[in-house]
């Protein structure tokens, strides 16, 4: 459990946040003083919820039930987030292509652009567009290199229309994907770009570089922020990350899934369930390997201690680790109102209105 305003655990020092949130929409400016919090993994959540549909991962939702989508973005807010990130991921042509929609390219990208500028507005948030990997990049294929050109480009503008105050490139598991992808936003648009990678199993992209030597590239081909999202849990993207934030001088970013991978199962869609006959656990099967509240609170402190600003928990996550992520930074967003005091608890409570009859039980509750 996260450690709260009651708790004797001193969080990690975070840098002053200077304007309140709402009044800088400079991402670069928000890093420079402190730790930006952007919650991503919106596609688990809403799955978990019962309005997406695992294996093709497609959010549907935007068109099926906005509503859902707006409180999602608002429920991240109100955890701690900084960042309303446009569910644009998996939203791009070739997704649409193999569930049968493409017709739905356009209005479900607008769609979900104009619901998360809505909630960035309203709560003065930074508003995020979304890049993601395109599943069909090959660099041995020329018609595919023009068809991921062409997802990318048509989906930064839409995002720029929108007015996006940053772009997020994400899930990327070939350091030549990301370069494109970074290409299509410095092509379109001037405002900043974060880039991650996705690390599978290897400790190398899928063409063959380091994670540390993919950002080094991205860093050089003129991208703001680099790093780590989803795949990997916070023990086993750890090492990776520092490696990361030796080899380069720009912001980092760090955004594990909340999952206990280990090192002879480092991602998550490599875990098995000994309870399941050592089945594979991803996509539904992986709640019994959910890190605690505490977990992603000491990622955070360790992340920030690094010189890592950009923060934030990837697929699988719950508001509850976006605020037990925050409250790792010394902060205390709305939801902390209902962080855990267990002074009050009727079995472990302290509080000398607990009934003696039930403090005296608590070593067989």
């Amino acid at each position: 459990m996260a450690p709260t305003a009651k708790s004797s655990r001193k969080p990690a020092r975070a840098a002053p946040r200077g304007k309140a949130r709402g009044e800088e929409r400079d991402l670069i400016a928000r890093l420079s003083r402190g730790a930006v919090i952007c919650a991503e993994g919106y596609v688990f959540e809403l799955e978990r919820r019962g309005y997406l549909q695992a294996g093709a991962f497609v959010p549907e939702v935007l068109f099926d039930h906005p509503e859902v989508v707006e409180q999602l973005h608002l429920d991240f807010v109100h955890a701690g987030s900084d960042v309303t990130q446009a569910l644009t991921y998996y939203v791009h042509r070739e997704k649409l292509r193999v569930i049968g929609r493409e017709k739905d390219l356009v209005p479900m990208n607008r769609a979900a652009l104009k619901i998360a500028k809505s909630v960035a507005r309203k709560t003065g948030t930074l508003l995020a567009g979304d890049l993601c990997n395109t599943n069909i990049y090959d660099p041995a294929d020329k018609r595919s290199i023009k068809e991921v050109e062409r997802i990318f480009d048509e989906q930064v503008g839409w995002a720029v229309e929108a007015g996006v105050d940053y772009f997020v490139a994400e899930t990327l598991g070939w350091a030549g994907e990301a370069l494109m992808a970074l290409e299509a936003i410095r092509k379109h648009s001037k405002v900043p770009a974060v880039v991650t990678f996705a690390m599978h199993r290897e400790e190398l992209t899928r063409d063959g570089l380091t994670p540390a030597e993919a950002c080094r590239r991205l860093e050089g081909a003129g991208a703001d922020v680099v790093g780590l999202n989803c795949h990997r849990g916070p023990a086993t993207m750890m090492p990776l990350l520092k490696q990361i934030r030796q080899a380069v001088k720009c912001h980092v970013a760090a955004l594990p899934v909340p999952y206990r991978t280990i090192a002879s199962q480092p991602s998550f869609m490599s875990l098995t369930d000994p309870c399941c006959g050592n089945a594979r656990a991803f996509p539904v099967g992986l709640d019994p390997f959910v890190c605690t509240r505490q977990e992603i609170f000491d990622f955070g402190r360790e992340a920030f201690a690094l010189g890592i600003r950009y923060l934030g928990v990837c697929c699988g996550a719950g508001p509850h680790h976006i605020r037990a992520l925050a409250e790792s930074l010394g902060r205390h967003p709305p939801a902390s109102r209902y962080s855990a005091d267990m002074s009050k608890h009727a079995f472990f409570g302290t509080d000398k209105k607990i009934r003696k009859i039930q403090t005296d039980y608590q070593d067989k509750a």
